[in-house]
């Protein structure tokens, strides 16, 4: 098995999302612990959150770059960032990294087309709502991406970064997030709902409306364990 980096601590929440769901993939297969060898580069948020308030990718590029090295000199063999928004950069990531990187957009690119779905509704932060990163993948293989209104979108942001990403799951904000998707199955055509943010399926746990719920970080877990177990 490969080792595995994992950039996380954006946010906590799903970073311990991550390690539980790639564990608990090989203690259902191997009855002798085999686990894999897993390293994480817990980062400060704050950080990114700078990053972005100045529109400084090159910026954000590079502090990534360098959690990277950290981790290929620790033993990584290939890497992954446990979070959608800092693919905003990923491509400058990718062309500069020692390590293979494995991309949560482009896994999750490739579930919707194996699903047959064409019109799917995008929930994130704001960059990640209104930045391209994730629609330009998605339109190049004949999907379009839907994303809410506005003052939709600030109302996702602001809950993403005020209760989600602090461990908060209310039910107030799980009813209010659930009536946006209802408006977009209604009023958009939605066929399907890509939870683009990690922290999001702690919150919409289950499908509803009668379409499938993606969840980024399931997803994102499955290429990674994929990727350790190839040979």
């Amino acid at each position: 098995m490969k080792t595995i980096g994992l950039i996380g601590g954006l946010g906590p929440e799903s970073t311990v999302y991550y390690y539980q769901n790639i564990m608990h993939a090989f203690n259902t297969v191997h009855a002798d612990l085999a686990y894999p060898q897993l390293i994480v580069y817990s980062v400060n948020m704050h950080e990114i959150v700078r990053f972005a308030g100045s529109n400084d990718w090159p910026g954000l590029a590079e502090w990534l770059l360098a959690k990277i090295d950290a981790l290929q000199r620790a033993g990584a063999e290939f890497a992954a960032i446990a979070s959608n928004t800092p693919h905003i950069v990923f491509d400058r990531l990718q062309s500069a990294s020692p390590l293979p990187l494995l991309s949560i957009v482009a896994a999750t690119c490739d579930r919707v087309q194996e699903m047959g779905l064409r019109r799917a509704g995008l929930l994130g932060t704001r960059l990640t709502m209104e930045h391209d990163f994730y629609k330009s993948p998605f339109l190049a293989n004949g999907i379009a991406i839907v994303t809410p209104a506005e003052a939709e979108r600030e109302l996702i942001h602001h809950k993403i970064f005020s209760e989600l990403e602090l461990g908060m799951l209310r039910d107030s904000t799980r009813t209010e997030f659930l009536a946006i998707v209802k408006r977009l199955v209604d009023e958009e055509g939605i066929d399907s709902l890509i939870l683009g943010c990690t922290e999001l399926p702690l919150l919409l746990t289950e499908s509803q409306f009668g379409i499938p719920f993606l969840n980024t970080a399931d997803i994102h877990c499955q290429s990674i364990i994929r990727h350790c177990i190839e040979a």
